[in-house]
């Protein structure tokens, strides 16, 4: 069945060709953005709204082994934040490392479309991948981690070069990784060894193996660039949270020589100071040397304040940060191949630290003279959830909100920075750019990003308001590979429900159905019914609007359900069917804000 839609008279952003807030339609036929459908195409009149491509988020932390030791490690996050099941969507828990199945449908919610983990050992590659597959809407890759890989450190030692490169195209085609992560190069190895040691200056010798972190980097720089691969080298620098660390950040990038390279969470690598002193912000060093350095591409890896967790391969800065938090913690050594250590944790605007990190952020967002190379990240769940990311955007578009939040925070830790200066403001294609545009070119996504001919059909649509926070964290419209999304709600009487929670408690196979917010749903009916009308008010639209069906009878509400979804599309033998596809509209009903409701 051939699927066409048009997206008309909306304000389009789309960087990657060169559109800047034009008045542009949209058209998609399966899946795919192409430059004309038939009349008879379904039509979303997007007037007054802004047209973007699905935002991309190039380094968050969402699957694998790592991932699910941080979930189990806060049951009380997950208590506090359901993610209830629905007609359409899985169940799932929230807070800041949500469960696969709320970590899809949260971030398709905010408008992004692809989502890349940012570090996965070989040796829990399956379980990733599993957890991927298991991720709805969104698509999704990850990357290796190989930098203090046993096996790759002694072929560099021995000179083996040429089995390096074979070595490390072997591992990325078996695990089915996008790219490869280095973290803190060598010094996992050193803190295995010898109790608590790290790696301070990337041309120490690593132990047993007699190379530098700087030899290793400038090997697998040069291996990836030999391979081809779509993204360069993913890097996690030494020293990260340390006073003073710009100088190893600075050393890292210049190892490049050139060559493409992506600095990861470059704000946790940007203090200045002395070392076992307060830090002060080292951000103009950093982002000076990025701005010149066209090879060079970061996400920023903002801190916002709140719930964390800090979620590492870099096991040493796991130790530090545990003698900081003193809380519960988990560190594993992942046999020969890396670290692993997870901390749940919280970000206070009163804190010296926190503050600074939180403004040489912003710093380097503001200092930036090119969005396409420093992209936006939290680093999830370290800096913060992905679901802070509206919260940032308002940060960077609106700098009266940004100088109000500063005037709340350690005035100290201001004092320390240029964030007091910067009065720029960012612009709808600038975040387009950050958002989208630039992390789908730094992953050498040429079908993403972008809404030229060809381009997957990864389209948010924003109602455009004042308030970017509120904008930016309910668009209108998400459509993936071109497919539309339709709002049913299956309404049921009160005695109706009354009977199915009842045989879901007395049927120890439904007996899980049966969630917290259920137990209150009878005794609250009146009062869930009124927020469930409020919501209706709130997000009915003519052109995204709730479908509501009467559902006290389930098999024919799903059967006129289907013919609903049916009757919007045009497809091969649609005309000659022996069957009717038009709802019964006693049963489906479109919400009318003066309708009698169905289920009181």
């Amino acid at each position: 069945m051939s699927s066409e839609l048009k997206i008309v008279n909306g304000r389009v952003y789309d960087p990657a060709n060169n559109i800047d807030g034009k008045i542009k339609d949209i058209f998609i036929r399966d899946g795919k953005i192409v430059d004309s459908v038939s009349s008879s195409a379904t039509k979303i009149d997007a007037h007054g709204m802004v047209v973007m491509p699905g935002a991309v988020d190039i380094h968050c932390h969402i699957a694998g082994a790592k991932v699910n030791l941080a979930r189990k490690l806060q049951p009380e996050d997950h208590r506090l934040d359901v993610h209830p099941k629905t007609a359409h969507t899985r169940s799932g828990t929230g807070g800041v490392v949500p469960s696969t199945f709320a970590t899809g449908y949260r971030y398709a919610t905010m408008g992004y479309t692809t989502a890349m983990e940012a570090a996965v050992p070989p040796i829990t590659a399956r379980h990733t991948l599993e957890e991927l597959d298991d991720t709805p809407v969104i698509d999704k890759g990850f990357y290796v981690l190989l930098g203090n890989n046993a096996f790759l450190l002694k072929l560099l030692k021995e000179g083996r070069k040429k089995e390096f490169k074979e070595a490390i195209a072997w591992w990325i085609d078996s695990v089915h990784a996008y790219t490869l992560k280095l973290v803190n190069v060598g010094a996992d190895e050193l803190w295995k060894g010898r109790k608590n040691a790290n790696i301070t200056n990337v041309n120490d010798n690593i132990d047993h193996y007699d190379i530098t972190p700087t030899h290793v980097i400038e090997s697998f720089i040069e291996a990836a660039h030999e391979l081809g691969l779509p993204h360069p080298p993913h890097i996690h620098c030494n020293n990260l949270g340390h006073s003073g660390n710009i100088d190893t950040t600075l050393d890292t990038m210049k190892a490049a020589q050139g060559r493409r390279v992506h600095m990861a969470h470059i704000q946790f690598h940007s203090f200045g100071g002395e070392v076992n002193k307060d830090a002060v912000s080292g951000v103009r060093s950093i982002i000076d040397y990025i701005n010149d350095n066209e090879n060079i591409t970061t996400d920023v890896g903002q801190v916002m304040f709140g719930k964390a967790t800090a979620m590492t391969a870099d096991a040493p800065l796991a130790w530090m940060l545990r003698n900081v938090k003193k809380n519960k913690w988990i560190n594993a050594d992942t046999e020969c191949e890396s670290g692993c250590g997870i901390i749940p944790f919280e970000y206070q605007d009163h804190i010296y630290t926190h503050a600074l990190q939180w403004a040489m952020g912003l710093e380097l967002f503001l200092h930036s003279k090119d969005p396409w190379r420093v992209l936006l990240s939290t680093d999830h769940p370290n800096g913060g959830s992905f679901m802070s990311y509206p919260k940032l955007i308002k940060l960077l578009m609106d700098s009266g909100y940004r100088k109000e939040a500063l005037s709340h925070v350690n005035q100290k830790a201001i004092d320390q920075t240029s964030l007091r200066e910067l009065d720029r403001e960012y612009t709808l294609n600038e975040i387009a750019i950050i958002t989208r545009a630039g992390p789908a070119r730094a992953l050498g996504l040429s079908n993403k990003g972008q809404l030229g001919i060809g381009a997957d059909a990864d389209i948010t649509i924003y109602t455009e308001e004042d308030d970017k926070e509120e904008m930016f964290n309910a668009p209108r419209y998400v459509i993936k590979d071109g497919v539309t999304v339709i709002k049913f709600w299956f309404s049921v009487a009160k005695d109706e429900q009354k009977k199915r929670f009842e045989s879901r408690i007395q049927n120890p196979l439904k007996r899980w159905k049966y969630s917290p917010v259920d137990m209150k749903g009878q005794v609250l009916w009146d009062k869930y019914t009124q927020y469930k009308q409020e919501m209706f008010t709130r997000t009915h639209t003519s052109y995204c609007p709730w479908i509501i069906v009467q559902a006290n009878q389930k098999k024919t509400a799903r059967l006129e359900c289907m013919r609903y979804v049916l009757s919007l599309f045009n497809y091969d033998g649609k005309n000659e069917a022996g069957t009717v596809v038009s709802p019964d509209p006693n049963i489906v009903m479109r919400y009318h804000r003066s309708v009698i409701q169905i289920d009181l």
